[in-house]
Parts: C-alpha cells; structure tokens; sequence
C-alpha cells in the first residue's frame, strides 16, 4: 500500500492533466499537478478554410484550439489517439476517425484513403508541433496546410518547488518540450531518485543523458499504455492496459 500512496508528479497542462491525475487517484496515488509548461493562443493566426476537405489533429489541443476559433463543424476528421478523438467529438464534429499510435501511423491511415481526400487538409497545431505530419502527408501525396493556433511556454512554478522534487516517486511528461523543461530543470535541482514515464520514446528522449533511476516510455502513446507503465515501474505489475 505504502507504494500505492506514492507521489507522482503530473506536468501536463489543463484541462488534460486533471484527467490524467484522476486515474492515478483511481491506483492508489497521490498526484500532485504541476505543469511545466503553458499554452498561449497565437492570435494574429489566420485560419484558412478554403478548399479545406478534412482537419487532421495530432492533439487535443489543436482541437480546442480550433473550436475556440471557429463554429465550422462539418469536416471529416482524423485524430491521433483517443483522447485527441474524443475531444473532437466533444467539440460536435460529427465524423471523427482515429488512429491508436503516432503521428506517423496517422499520416499512413489517411493515405489509405487518399481518394477521400481530394481538397486539402488542415493540420491545427502548435507552433512547434512534436512530429512532421505535414512532411509525411505531403511525402504521401496529399496537399496539407498546416496552422499553428498556439504555442507553448515554459510555466513558472511555485517557489522552492524544485526543492520538493525528490519527494515525487515518479514524474510523468506529455511532450519532448516538456522533457527539456524538465532536464533544465533538473540540472539546478537534482533527483536522481526520480523514474520519468513518457508517453513516447521521442518524448523521454530529452533526458537520455540526466541522471534518474529510470526513464521509460508507454508501449503506446496513449493514456492507457502510460498507466500500464507507471503500475509496472512503481508496483511491479505485469498489468494489461487499463480502461
């Protein structure tokens, strides 16, 4: 039990985090939110609809970035991951096709219906998206126009809280970017102590060289395969995915 009511620091920014601290909760953890870094809407991004034949979103963010901008709901649209897809269906898009794994595999699953798709497609994002969707579309033949609605920034942490950080069993990271902050940080305040989960190998691969008592990364990029990982480095369970 006593690893169960572990600490485990959640740095993704809201809305996502709450979810992700609410099913630490549901094993037993205690989750402590927070985020290394903040979004901040880009607002001189121009949103060019024309000729647009479907929206392409690699995170839930895009998605609410976009909602926020514009009522158009009538694109057929293509989603990395659940999440990404039930925010897009939360958002009342009413087609919404999804893949399980990464950019890339999203990028192969449109090709596959490249007839589909006569007009452009639109790639909502940030500013410094963590993968290349628009160059592996494009590489597939497909004519995409990518946006970025928003970016991100480091977020200020409360003070001394670099001091509390070798309380936390685990630290959970959602991005590359985060990572970096993460290593950043880590360099004034050490923890070497710290298991670091990553949704992705490309994600933990910031911190290959900071030293910590484990970095591994989900089997898959997905919530589920990420809490596989956190039951099996802090409890020793050989667990399938959770629900």
């Amino acid at each position: 039990m006593a690893a169960r009511r572990a600490k485990i620091w959640v740095t993704r920014s809201a809305p996502g985090a709450e979810a992700t601290a609410a099913r630490l909760r549901a094993l037993g953890f205690e989750p402590v939110v927070q985020p290394l870094l903040e979004l901040r809407p880009i607002a001189d991004a121009r949103l060019d609809l024309t000729d647009v034949c479907a929206i392409a979103f690699t995170s839930a963010n895009g998605v609410r970035a976009f909602a926020e901008r514009t009522p158009e709901r009538g694109f057929k649209v293509f989603a990395v991951g659940a999440a990404t897809a039930e925010a897009a269906r939360k958002a009342r898009f009413a087609t919404v096709l999804s893949t399980d794994g990464d950019v890339s595999a999203l990028a192969r699953a449109m090709a596959s219906r490249k007839r589909e798709l006569a007009g452009v497609i639109l790639h909502p994002g940030a500013a410094e998206p963590a993968g290349d969707l628009a160059g592996e579309l494009a590489a597939e033949g497909l004519s995409v126009r990518s946006v970025a609605l928003y970016e991100t920034a480091p977020a200020p942490l409360p003070e001394g809280f670099g001091a509390s950080i070798p309380s936390f069993k685990a630290v959970l990271l959602h991005s590359p970017k985060a990572a970096q902050a993460l290593k950043d940080l880590l360099k004034a305040a050490p923890a070497p102590g710290l298991k670091a989960f990553g949704l992705s190998k490309a994600i933990i691969r910031p911190l290959a060289r900071t030293p910590l008592a484990e970095r591994a990364a989900a089997a898959a990029p997905n919530e589920e395969s990420l809490m596989t990982l956190v039951r099996r480095g802090l409890l020793g369970e050989d667990a399938a995915p959770l629900a």
